[in-house]
């Protein structure tokens, strides 16, 4: 696969489901990738991308940002309250907010700063135990409370539970956002990208079918 061939395949996706050309952001998980690799997406003219760890991103993405223009980063990834503030530092969005703990820090930082990346509250929609996110049943109490926090909510996010059926999750994900009025769905990754835009994404996190097989750091 290419970035080419993954844009075609959305947008192609996003016209079976009568959606409009564009309603639908790509984000690149330029996670464990090497740098050259993100260095000719970035020359192909890409510049919404995702990273799971706040440290990697900071060794990668201001040189980056240095070198291209108008990149928008997202964290995908579990948020430690102690790198709140870095994360606030270097994402535009932080899709992995799920505590009440986190919550609290970022908008301390916020008011501390003046400034909150725009936010995704991740969902657990399968209800597993090992994975991160607010339970689908305390999803609307929460999101009522990043709201009284005065947070700059925007979104929801999930990841369904690898051998199932992903529609069901990003169906679930929609209701828990249709009903709330948050308007972004961060769901479909690249696997299952097609089903989550039929299901409603405003956002598909695509890491290996558009850099390769990740590369693990040495060490």
């Amino acid at each position: 696969m290419s970035l080419s061939e993954i844009t075609s395949r959305l947008d192609a996706a996003v016209a079976r489901a009568g959606r409009k050309a564009g309603a639908v952001g790509l984000i690149a998980v330029s996670k464990e990738q090497p740098d050259e690799r993100v260095a000719a997406v970035l020359a192909a003219g890409h510049r919404l991308f995702g990273e799971n760890k706040v440290q990697e991103a900071a060794g990668k993405w201001p040189g980056f940002r240095a070198r291209f223009g108008g990149v928008a980063l997202h964290l995908l990834g579990p948020l430690q309250t102690n790198k709140a503030r870095a994360a606030v530092e270097l994402f535009d969005v932080i899709q992995s907010l799920d505590r009440a703990k986190l919550a609290q820090t970022l908008a301390r930082l916020a008011q501390d700063t003046g400034h909150c990346p725009d936010l995704f509250i991740q969902v657990n929609t399968g209800v597993e135990p090992q994975k991160a996110g607010v339970l689908p049943q305390a999803a609307d109490g929460f999101i009522a409370e990043v709201r009284a926090l005065g947070l700059p909510l925007v979104g929801l996010m999930c990841i369904p539970p690898e051998g199932e059926p992903p529609e069901g999750h990003f169906r679930l994900l929609a209701a828990i956002a249709a009903r709330n009025g948050v308007a972004g769905l961060s769901m479909g990754m690249s696997g299952d990208f097609e089903a989550a835009v039929a299901c409603g994404a405003t956002h598909v996190r695509v890491g290996s079918a558009i850099f390769g097989i990740r590369s693990r750091p040495q060490g």
